[in-house]
């Protein structure tokens, strides 16, 4: 706990030597407890920065602008049309590369143009145990991380998040609709479409933790180990392959190594990290 109010001060700190911030805002676990930070020290000195494009669930979008109502935050929404850019919709080993350098692009210019001479992101320090090239991007546009700068992990943030109230303290961990798709197959709207309505279904059906990972026509589901039971219940079990194939795929799956965070880049091994 004192560790943890250290690291609070250092990023209260941090941000009031800022002055101003424009805090890219997702409306997941990290980037709302940056906000509601950098919005307790700078008050109208800070703006959010979100993202629309087919690589993000509306019930994100819809979290992300009811938050920013109920505390008060200045929000502006961007769109981007995140499968034009080019090289993205082949899906190649760095495509969370492309898609960042194109998102914060997008919120530098969005930033300046409102006179924010900074932009900051919510990253901490366990992505830096995984395959993450956008955090490359980042740092060639000198995009802020004061969540790493300052030392908080997962963990801290969650734990500060429910001291402070925030309605993602226990919010399962999410990342864009494209990290569903195996490396090299390419990324349509009608297949962020599907795998949309897939986790929708199983979030719907109370599966929180889960993903839905794309092999072609076949749906690979992913739930925590504790909820394989559950899923495979005759009557549940029936329909989600039912209606997993009535949004278009031929085969639906179970993973019997269960949810895990990154599993497309275990097949890129070494090589590929």
């Amino acid at each position: 706990m004192e560790e943890r109010e250290k690291k609070m001060g250092k990023l209260r700190e941090y941000l009031a030597g800022l002055g101003s911030v424009a805090v890219a805002f997702s409306g997941g676990v990290d980037s709302t407890f940056l906000l509601q930070a950098a919005n307790d020290v700078l008050g109208d000195g800070v703006i959010a920065l979100t993202a629309v494009s087919d690589f993000f669930p509306d019930r994100e979008r819809r979290e992300a602008d009811g938050f920013c109502r109920q505390r008060g935050i200045r929000q502006i929404v961007c769109r981007e049309e995140i499968l034009k850019v080019p090289g993205v919709a082949a899906n190649p080993a760095n495509r969370c590369y492309l898609c960042k350098r194109a998102l914060f692009e997008m919120f530098l210019a969005e930033a300046k143009r409102r006179g924010f001479s900074h932009v900051a992101e919510g990253s901490n320090l366990d992505d830096l145990g995984d395959y993450r090239p956008g955090l490359q991007a980042i740092a060639e546009l000198k995009i802020l991380s004061p969540l790493r700068e300052c030392g908080f992990t997962k963990q801290d943030i969650r734990a500060l998040s429910g001291e402070m109230g925030l309605p993602t303290a226990a919010k399962p961990s999410y990342a864009c609709l494209a990290s569903r798709f195996a490396y090299g197959e390419e990324i349509t709207g009608e297949k962020l479409a599907m795998v949309d309505k897939a986790e929708q279904l199983l979030l719907d059906l109370g599966f929180t933790q889960m993903r839905v990972r794309v092999h072609g026509t076949l749906a690979r589901i992913e739930v925590l180990p504790e909820d394989f039971p559950r899923l495979a219940e005759p009557d549940l079990r029936r329909e989600i392959a039912e209606k997993l194939k009535a949004y278009g795929f031929s085969y639906v799956t179970a993973d019997l190594a269960g949810y895990r965070t990154g599993s497309m880049n275990e097949m890129l091994g070494t090589e590929g990290r």
